[in-house]
């Protein structure tokens, strides 16, 4: 568990196929409870079950369990490994991830980790590392497989050569980049990104990111206005705005392909995608401290 990140509470309720309202309300989550019950019909994914749970605090661990109906609550993150398939990592704080990762990479356990993976030059490398030795390690934002982004996706065409992408987002470029990035590097078939310069500042973020060929992109992170995911295609025949709010449905999509992976034995989604976000992300942090220089990706 992470401050403010119920994915704990929403992910095993997703796939255990239960939830308990009133715990997870309780907890700070009466959004999480309201979208399950309205998804209720569609909760639970076929031969899986999220069974183990560790949680720095037990007392939150035991109303995760609760809420999902989960049956073991262990007392040390590393005793999961000897019981489970695979891993969830439902934490958004970057900086735990290698630390937190590690005995399941190295008990060859397949691991998904919640968005952003890395937000360091050393933790990206690490990652990189146990993917070529073959570990199995998959992460992303569930923006990745919205709804709203994959009927742009196929709608993409009728614009004509797109020119210009931009995004808006509330809250911080460390944790929220991502899902910006996520949905727009999927509807454009994953570029290959090669500069990024942060033209903005901290609690109004201006990032723009220039592709090897394709259009040019620039989202904004703030965290003072309403809530709202927000991506602009503009094309020489036209352009679409989507308007990202079905939170359930990419959840529950992003979910179903790890299991798939995990049950095909590797990544679905292509590590490279994952590799260059994070460098995107990193790098505007870069140009940041450096007062808005543009860095290029090597």
């Amino acid at each position: 568990m992470s401050e403010g990140n119920a994915h704990p509470y929403s992910w095993s309720a997703i796939i255990n196929g239960k939830f308990d309202s009133a715990e997870i309300s309780d907890a700070g989550y009466p959004a999480v409870a309201s979208y399950l019950a309205a998804n209720e019909d569609t909760l639970g994914i076929p031969d899986a079950a999220v069974t183990h749970l560790w949680c720095q605090d037990r007392e939150v661990a035991d109303s995760i369990a609760k809420s999902s109906g989960i049956a073991h609550v262990v007392d040390r993150l590393e005793d999961m490994a000897q019981y489970v398939d695979a891993v969830i990592l439902a934490r958004d704080d970057p900086e735990y991830h290698v630390q937190m990762a590690t005995p399941f990479v190295e008990a060859a356990i397949p691991i998904f980790i919640d968005k952003p993976l890395a937000y360091s030059r050393e933790d990206l490398k690490w990652f990189s590392e146990q993917v070529d030795n073959g570990r199995f390690i998959m992460s992303c934002s569930s923006m990745r497989y919205a709804n709203e982004c994959r009927i742009l996706k196929q709608e993409l065409a009728g614009l004509g050569p797109i020119e210009l992408v931009t995004a808006v987002g509330k809250k911080d470029w460390k944790k929220y980049g991502i899902h910006l990035l996520e949905a727009i590097f999927m509807v454009l078939g994953d570029p290959k990104p090669v500069s990024v310069r942060h033209i903005g500042d901290l609690g109004k973020e201006i990032v723009s990111v220039r592709l090897a060929d394709g259009p040019d992109i620039t989202l904004h992170l703030y965290n003072d206005i309403t809530g709202t995911f927000q991506l602009s295609f503009f094309g020489r025949q036209g352009w679409k705005l989507v308007d990202i709010r079905n939170s359930y449905s990419m959840f529950r999509d992003n979910i179903i392909e790890f299991i798939r992976s995990v049950k095909e034995g590797r990544q679905r989604l292509d590590f490279k995608h994952t590799y260059r976000l994070m460098d995107v992300i990193i790098a505007a942090q870069e140009s940041r401290e450096a007062n808005g220089a543009t860095i290029i990706l090597k």
